[in-house]
C-alpha cells in the first residue's frame, strides 16, 4: 500500500513547508462530502499520529491514516499549472466515478 507524488508536487509542498518554517510533510486524508461522496483533504503535518502511514517521495513525507488509505492506496498526486488554474490532481486507481465539477469522487 503506497501513494505516491510527482516531483512538481513534492517541490510545490517543499515550498510551503520552506515558508511555514516547520512540517515534517503532507496529510492526505478524504472527507465524506460533495455529489460523489468522497473528496481529499490536505494539511500540513507536524507530527504522523502512531497509526499513520508515511510514504517518502523525493524528499517530501505524504502522512496519510489507516481508513484513507483503503481509499486512495495507489493514488499519485501532481502539480498542475494550467492557464491561469493551478493545483493538485490525484490519479487514484481505485476512483469508479467523479462528479461533474471534479471535486468529489466515488470507490
Amino acid at each position: 500500500m503506497a501513494i505516491s507524488m510527482t516531483e512538481a508536487a513534492a517541490q510545490h509542498v517543499k515550498a510551503h513547508l520552506e515558508q511555514r518554517g516547520k512540517g515534517m510533510g503532507i496529510r492526505v486524508a478524504i472527507k465524506t462530502t460533495g455529489c460523489s461522496g468522497m473528496s481529499y483533504v490536505l494539511e500540513f503535518v507536524d507530527e504522523a499520529n502512531t497509526e499513520d502511514a508515511v510514504f517518502e517521495c523525493y524528499g517530501v513525507n505524504i502522512v496519510t491514516d489507516p481508513k484513507s488509505l483503503l481509499y486512495i492506496d495507489g493514488t499519485e498526486m501532481d502539480y498542475v499549472k494550467s492557464g491561469l488554474n493551478e493545483g493538485f490532481e490525484f490519479t487514484n486507481p481505485n476512483t469508479k466515478g467523479e462528479c461533474g465539477c471534479g471535486e468529489s469522487f466515488t470507490v
